[in-house]
């Protein structure tokens, strides 16, 4: 396992893509890899479009990005999976079972990330049944046992589809602006996370 965040969507053309890019851009400062497939992608096609203009919006260039289909492999070495929705979640976790712990959808873990210090901190410091962060791990390994510590706590959200992104495709660059926005958004707390974590 490497010390990366793996973005998973439908085709890699749209949400994970724009995910990886912004990714890149707030984790620049941490020595951690992101990358993005899709559950049902082709290999070697370009980003959509409307994609390619969010992802310029980060300063990085988009040109050589091509999709990728998920792999089992690409979970098992990812130290974070996190998915545009609820279904994505379930095709990661049953192509690499050992996935599951450190799979969540972006929305689910910006949730957990935000919980996580609250509940930590109200936590019997005796508890020893929960996964421990141990001297070495790194600040995402960190992270997400700090996030799996509160995944069993934490009510699920609202209503179900309120753990999934949704799908720009078809819309308009408005509407992959907005999306980027929500992916912006749910970064937010997993940074702030991965910052107190570690």
């Amino acid at each position: 396992m490497v010390d990366g965040v793996l973005f998973v969507c439908h085709a890699n053309m749209c949400r994970s893509p724009m995910a990886e890019f912004i990714a890149r851009r707030l984790l620049r400062d941490l020595p951690v890899v992101v990358t993005s497939a899709g559950t049902d992608a082709l290999d070697g096609a370009a980003m959509h479009p409307y994609a390619v203009e969010v992802a310029a919006r980060t300063g990085a260039d988009p040109a050589a990005f091509r999709t990728r289909r998920l792999r089992p492999e690409h979970l098992t070495r990812a130290g974070l999976v996190l998915t545009a929705t609820r279904r994505q979640r379930s095709v990661c976790t049953a192509l690499a079972p050992a996935a599951l712990p450190r799979t969540f959808t972006l929305r689910q873990f910006a949730r957990l990330a935000a919980a996580s210090v609250e509940v930590t901190q109200a936590a019997d410091p005796t508890e020893t049944a929960e996964p421990a962060v141990t001297v070495g791990d790194s600040p995402l390994r960190a992270a997400v046992v700090a996030a799996a510590r509160v995944r069993g706590r934490l009510q699920p959200a609202a209503t179900p589809d309120a753990d999934d992104l949704r799908d720009p495709i078809g819309g308009s660059p408005a509407d992959f602006r907005r999306c980027a926005d929500e992916i912006e958004r749910s970064m937010r707390p997993v940074l702030a996370l991965i910052g107190t974590a570690g």
